[in-house]
């Protein structure tokens, strides 16, 4: 028993860590790939390193209330703990967590937790700037979840489950993904994606021209770095969440970085494309076609 509990254990450091060095690279290939198709070198894919350990090195005077400080903390809680109900590998000995308690309604409250954790923690700094932002992002959440829920309920009636570990063992037994089983759920799902990812054009919540970054405003040195982390967990989270729904999961690191990486590149090539969306449009947006095709795989999966 207590060996099991030490192999959890270090499960969860191996995960986390994977994770955050996943997202990383992830985080810093986006800055090389956009570089170059705008004709420029860019940063190294390192660089996000580089400029963590400098954020961690800063001491930071500003201090708006607890609330502020916690705010970064929320957003850690978040990533992590959803981290530890998503199975990362089909088999992996440091990669089960506690995933075979992992269910989809309690992962879509724990994903949320840290963005309204954040909006609370910008919004007692008093900052014009981080009020719009967190203005913005609640009310692009309200967009986008509405597909991204569509979608996942439309699994729920097919497979008659919410445990993420069942809906991988059923797209094993029936040897079809979902993103083929119920493709419009799939196409609902990374339509929604666009917004979770936040990329142009639905970078509003930053917006690093009109909002000097909006919610991230009053943070910097430590706090700044924290956030960077989280949001590179939450990258690799959201897509090894998608991998597992849609797409069999993997059965091994390399084909995890594959199928990983394939659906990252999406909602970054869409990006470089598109110019900034005002508010209103990036909700029009979702209220279209990505709610259209979650509205028909929910019928999909009850008549087919």
């Amino acid at each position: 028993m207590m060996g099991d509990i030490w192999m959890t254990l270090l499960g969860v450091l191996v995960t986390t860590l994977l994770a955050f060095v996943t997202g990383m690279f992830y985080m810093g290939a986006s800055r090389k790939i956009t570089a170059r198709v705008q004709n420029r070198v860019g940063p190294p894919i390192y660089q996000n390193f580089l400029d963590l350990i400098k954020l961690q090195a800063k001491d930071t005077a500003i201090h708006h209330g607890w609330m502020q400080l916690l705010g970064p903390a929320f957003l850690m809680v978040s990533a992590v703990g959803s981290l530890m109900f998503i199975p990362v590998l089909n088999k992996g000995l440091f990669f089960e967590n506690f995933t075979a308690d992992g269910d989809i309604i309690f992962l879509l409250y724990l994903m949320v937790f840290g963005s309204l954790g954040m909006a609370l923690g910008a919004g007692q700094t008093g900052n014009p700037n981080s009020a719009i932002g967190v203005t913005r992002g609640l009310t692009q959440m309200v967009g986008f979840e509405i597909p991204w829920v569509m979608a996942i309920v439309a699994l729920i009636l097919q497979y008659h489950t919410t445990n993420i570990a069942e809906i991988l063992e059923a797209q094993h037994r029936s040897g079809v993904w979902s993103m083929f089983a119920n493709p419009y759920a799939f196409i609902a799902a990374l339509l929604a994606a666009f917004g979770m990812f936040r990329y142009s054009p639905f970078d509003i919540v930053g917006a690093p021209a009109e909002l000097a970054s909006g919610p991230v405003s009053e943070n910097g040195g430590k706090f700044l770095g924290t956030m960077m982390s989280s949001h590179a967990v939450f990258a690799f989270v959201k897509l090894v969440l998608y991998v597992d729904l849609f797409m069999g999961g993997a059965d091994n690191l390399v084909e995890l970085v594959i199928k990983t990486f394939g659906l990252y590149l999406i909602p970054l090539t869409y990006g470089m494309v598109n110019p900034r969306y005002r508010t209103e449009q990036a909700v029009r947006y979702f209220y279209g076609w990505p709610t259209l095709f979650g509205i028909i795989a929910i019928l999909y999966a009850v008549f087919y």
